[in-house]
C-alpha cells in the first residue's frame, strides 16, 4: 500500500509502539472463524468494517472527545518530514483504525447487534434509516472504547445504515427477497478511497491553488458529507424499490408511494442544501435559482 503512490517516499510503518494493531490481529484470527461459523467469508465482514470505521475516521477531524487516533496517528507515521496533517492521515489511516475495524467486525457478527438494531427500529413498520443515538450506537461504541460514540457512529447514508436496513429488512420480509444483497455488501460510493487516491486528491487540491472556484475549498467539510450523506440515502431507497413488486397490488402500491416519497424528500432536501452552498461560495443567487428550478433562497435560509 505505500508503494502505491510515486510520490509516496515511505517504505514501511512502525508499528512497534501500538501493541493494539498486534493485539487487534491476533483477535482477527478469532472474529474470522466466527464469520465462517456464521456462513459469511471473513472479507466481507472486514470490508463492512472497515467502511464503517473509515467513515469514523472522514468524521474524526472534528470529534473533540477523539484522543486515540491522534495519538497512534503521531506514533505511526511521525512529525519532521510529514508535518502536512491530511497527508499523515493519508498514510497512517488504515495502520491506525485497524484496532477499531477488527472490534467493529466482532460486534457486527453477534447476534445480540442484530436483536439491538431490531429493537432500536420498533420492530416493525418499513425498513429506514436508523439514528445513532440508539442502544445499539451506545452498545458499539462501548466495544471501540468510546462511549460517547453512539450518537455519531451512523450518519445517514452510511456503511452502517445500510447494515442496520439490511438486518430490519431480513427480519421484516417474511420470505427470501431475490434484490436483498444482505448486509454484508458494501456499495461502490461507500467504499474508502485509497491511500494513493487520497494522496492524489491532495495533490490536485494543491496544484489547483487559487486558481478559481473549489467546492471542496469553499463548501464545509461536514456540509459537503451531510449533502453526499442525503443523496446517497436517497439511491439506497430507489435501489430497494427493485423487490417492492410483490404482494398484493394494494400493498405494493403503498410500499412503491412511500419509498418514491421519502426519496424524493430526500433529493429536495440535498437539492436545497447544495444551492445554499453554491450561494455561500459566491455563486449569484438568480443564477442558482434558475439552475435548481428554485424560489428565493431567502436570507433565513441560508442562517439555517
Amino acid at each position: 500500500m505505500l508503494d502505491a503512490d510515486a510520490d509516496q517516499h515511505m517504505e514501511n510503518l512502525d508499528l512497534r509502539t501500538i501493541p493494539e494493531v498486534v493485539g487487534a490481529q491476533l483477535r482477527w484470527r478469532e472474529v474470522s472463524r466466527r464469520a465462517r461459523r456464521a456462513g459469511v467469508e471473513p472479507a466481507e465482514v472486514f470490508g463492512m468494517a472497515r467502511a464503517v470505521v473509515c467513515q469514523w475516521w472522514e468524521h474524526s477531524l472534528h470529534w473533540e472527545q477523539e484522543r486515540i487516533w491522534p495519538r497512534r496517528l503521531e506514533q505511526v507515521a511521525g512529525r519532521g518530514a510529514h508535518e502536512d496533517v491530511d497527508r499523515r492521515r493519508a498514510i497512517g489511516r488504515d495502520a491506525v483504525v485497524f484496532p477499531e475495524i477488527v472490534a467493529v467486525a466482532d460486534v457486527l457478527l453477534d447476534p445480540a447487534a442484530e436483536e439491538l438494531t431490531w429493537t432500536d427500529s420498533g420492530r416493525a413498520g418499513l425498513p429506514r434509516p436508523l439514528p445513532g443515538e440508539s442502544r445499539f450506537g451506545r452498545h458499539l461504541g462501548e466495544q471501540v472504547g468510546r462511549p460517547w460514540l453512539g450518537p455519531l457512529a451512523a450518519p445517514d447514508g452510511g456503511p452502517l445504515i445500510t447494515w442496520k436496513a439490511a438486518v430490519i429488512r431480513r427480519r421484516w420480509h417474511t420470505r427470501d427477497d431475490p434484490y436483498d444483497a444482505g448486509p454484508w455488501r458494501v456499495r461502490a460510493d461507500q467504499q474508502p478511497p485509497t491511500m494513493a487516491a487520497l494522496l492524489r486528491e491532495q495533490t490536485r487540491e494543491k496544484t489547483a491553488g487559487g486558481s478559481g472556484t473549489n467546492w471542496r475549498s469553499t463548501v464545509p467539510p461536514e456540509q459537503r458529507m451531510f449533502i453526499t450523506n442525503l443523496i446517497e440515502a436517497a439511491q439506497d431507497e430507489l435501489l430497494q424499490l427493485r423487490g417492492a413488486h410483490q404482494g398484493r397490488t394494494a400493498d405494493a402500491a403503498r410500499l412503491l408511494l412511500q419509498r418514491l416519497g421519502h426519496s424524493i424528500d430526500l433529493l429536495d432536501q440535498a437539492l436545497r442544501e447544495t444551492a445554499l452552498a453554491a450561494v455561500n461560495a459566491g455563486v449569484a443567487l438568480h443564477d442558482v435559482e434558475q439552475w435548481a428550478g428554485l424560489g428565493t433562497v431567502t436570507a433565513d435560509e441560508n442562517d439555517e
